[in-house]
């Protein structure tokens, strides 16, 4: 079952991550690299170089979770973050392939 939701904290690892790494490899990059706590409950999000597979991990009262996403075709835009911390609907964007473009709306000027 899908266990996460916006009262997580999400961490995106800043930079591409080999995905034949499993629990161990990636706690291992949580804890060296991002100077946090994979057993903290917090959720850590990794793409690959190419930015096509993601993964997920979680850590919940049994032990570890991994959610794993492979894209067939187009790639995951990740969005500018500070200090790697995502928000809820950035990561649900992300996930399902959604690119919010800033649209401007201009002034129309009516003369009579």
């Amino acid at each position: 079952m899908f266990a996460l939701g916006s009262s997580h904290r999400f961490y995106l690892y800043d930079s591409h991550c080999d995905m034949r790494k499993s629990f161990d490899g990636l706690c291992g990059l949580i804890k060296s690299v991002m100077q946090r706590q994979a057993t903290s409950g917090e959720v850590f999000v990794f793409l690959n170089l190419s930015r096509t597979h993601i993964k997920l991990l979680h850590w919940e009262k049994g032990g570890f979770v991994l959610y794993y996403k492979r894209l067939e075709s187009g790639t995951f835009l990740p969005p500018h973050v500070k200090n790697g911390e995502l928000s809820w609907s950035d990561l649900v964007l992300m996930v399902e392939c959604i690119q919010v473009v800033k649209s401007i709306q201009k002034r129309r000027f009516y003369f009579p």
